[in-house]
């Protein structure tokens, strides 16, 4: 996917971390800022941040230098579509009607349930058969007139359990 930085590299700033991509740990980002703002940010990061792990910084620099971290990196988009992929069919298996939304590229899938209410009781009796799924109102900052929606994640979890998965809840889904 592109990124709008590189459109107007003098007027965005594009913030990435490997916190997703890699290890959460590591709590290491990046950003790529306008000439502008660097000397000002890198200040203002000085003085508020203790600073990140030189050895981990160094680490790193090594992964993306090597190339290892670009293959990992397609390695992994490959994963997530297959678990993507599982997720969808799956849904089109046992719950047809529901409809999908989200990117092709992310950790994550939205079904939306059709009506306005619904969202807490599917979850509920989700999880009583022990499938963790999640509400979108949770994701609001104020409650939406829009219809309940359900954030289903596959970053950590293989293809067959999030079919296994889709399969114990597709009568919830289904509104039954």
């Amino acid at each position: 996917m592109g990124a709008l930085q590189g459109l107007a590299p003098d007027r965005v700033i594009s913030m990435g971390t490997v916190s997703k991509s890699l290890a959460p740990a590591l709590r290491l980002g990046w950003m790529l800022c306008p000439p502008a703002l660097a000397e000002h940010l890198t200040t203002h990061k000085q003085l508020t941040d203790r600073g990140s792990p030189t050895l981990d910084q160094l680490a790193l620099a090594r992964l993306i230098e090597s190339g290892r971290f670009d293959r990992h990196l397609r390695r992994m988009r490959t994963t997530y579509a297959a678990r993507r992929t599982a997720l969808v069919a799956a849904l089109a298996a046992h719950a047809p009607a529901a409809r999908v939304s989200g990117l092709a590229a992310g950790f994550h899938a939205v079904v939306h349930l059709g009506g306005p209410d619904g969202e807490q009781a599917v979850i509920a009796a989700a999880r009583a058969r022990s499938v963790g799924l999640y509400g979108m109102s949770a994701c609001r900052a104020a409650p939406a007139a829009q219809e309940a929606q359900l954030v289903l994640g596959f970053g950590n979890v293989g293809e067959r359990a999030v079919t296994a998965a889709i399969a114990a809840v597709g009568d919830l889904l289904r509104g039954e």
